[in-house]
């Protein structure tokens, strides 16, 4: 899925030419993706979201005409490593056992692969017909626009985890990453303030539930989600790398705790906007 990914694509698409159809679903880019895609022989289909549900992923699912029942969810800016492809490979030809697989996310700061850290995880790979975006009541929430949330498809059936990563490696300059997360945070802080993410944490399973439960309801999480990627994941071991990534995901979290305080200490008539106030 794409828009403005011009300085990602030529990164992320060779590393998918093992896979037996690609599609890139674009949103009305105008940096020349479209292009680069189409020089590559690949499909591009255009997207443009009418402000409801399904949000993109779903529409994928729900309208790219695949040949193929599994589905792997890769952003511009991820690259499978050879040793994932590989492993898909392997897992393709033997017939998968789950209906859905975890994929860690392998962060790359300054073109360094992190060895340590807090690596993300995600249900990338699944059966179309065994698994669904839901929709969690969010359009109200225009930073995130058209793209789900950070949450998982819920899956009919038993899930599992593949052994090697996805880099995580954008090519584009910091500030990308900053405005990025800045949405992405106005989004987490909306859906912490009423109780839709703690609905949300409902549908995780097993150890990430109750990992991301404890997260949801600890006090200071800045600082819990540093020391859990500097010290207990052994960042620190990473260098300057290993810091600053682990600064960044504090920061995240100090931005959410910002705006749920900023949201809770304004007036109710404001909140409740002009039309409540006619």
């Amino acid at each position: 899925m794409t828009r403005n990914e011009a300085a990602n694509l030529p990164h992320c698409l060779p590393r998918l030419s093992r896979f037996a159809e690609i599609f890139v679903v674009d949103s009305d880019s105008e940096d020349g993706t479209q292009a680069l895609a189409a020089a590559l022989g690949i499909p591009v289909v255009p997207f443009r979201w009418d402000g409801r549900y399904p949000k993109k992923k779903q529409w994928c699912l729900d309208r790219l005409p695949f040949a193929y029942d599994w589905v792997l969810f890769v952003d511009a800016d991820e690259r499978p490593t050879p040793a994932l492809v590989e492993e898909i490979a392997r897992l393709m030809a033997r017939g998968p056992r789950h209906a859905a697989y975890f994929i860690a996310g392998r962060p790359v700061v300054a073109g360094r692969p992190l060895r340590f850290g807090a690596w993300n995880r995600k249900l990338a790979l699944l059966d179309r017909r065994r698994a669904r975006f839901p929709e969690v009541r969010d359009l109200d929430v225009a930073a995130m626009g058209e793209v789900e949330g950070h949450y998982q498809p819920v899956v009919d059936g038993p899930v599992g985890a593949l052994r090697h990563p996805m880099d995580h490696a954008d090519e584009k300059p910091p500030s990308a990453w900053f405005d990025r997360h800045n949405r992405y945070s106005d989004w987490e802080a909306a859906l912490r303030s009423d109780g839709r993410m703690a609905a949300l944490i409902g549908r995780e399973r097993g150890w990430r539930r109750m990992a991301k439960l404890c997260l949801h309801r600890t006090p200071c999480r800045p600082l819990v989600a540093f020391l859990h990627a500097y010290v207990a994941r052994l960042g620190m071991l990473d260098g300057r790398a290993g810091f600053d990534h682990a600064v960044a995901r504090a920061f995240y979290y100090w931005q959410v705790g910002v705006k749920m305080r900023a949201a809770a200490g304004r007036p109710a008539v404001e909140q409740a906007g002009p039309a409540s106030r006619r």
